[in-house]
């Protein structure tokens, strides 16, 4: 499985996968224990909006929250310039890419 991992993320060592792993586990739990406080903030209750909806607005609080609390965990964890470089990715999903056109001379 650390072999699969090591080649998606151009890492070398299976102890850089673990970091990462951890990183993306801290992450994960830290933004979603902070969207409860930041909804009730914003008054954005279960039982004031549709469940479906209260569970959309959500996810948009807690993205932006997962974007930045990815890149500082992942310093503190001196993974920063991954992580940096894989939200540069995570924004590039659907949108194309520039093909490079070779011209013939």
């Amino acid at each position: 499985m650390f072999e699969k991992l090591k080649k998606r993320w151009n890492v070398t060592s299976n102890r850089q996968v673990v970091i990462i792993l951890l990183v993306f586990a801290i992450t994960g739990s830290v933004s979603a224990k902070l969207g409860k406080p930041i909804c009730d903030y914003l008054n954005i209750y279960p039982h004031t909006f549709h469940p479906v909806l209260y569970w959309i607005i959500r996810l948009i609080i807690i993205l932006p929250i997962y974007q930045v609390i990815l890149l500082i965990v992942g310093a503190v964890f001196g993974q920063f310039r991954f992580f940096w470089e894989f939200e540069k990715r995570m924004f590039r999903i659907g949108q194309k890419t520039k093909k490079t056109v070779k011209r013939q001379p």
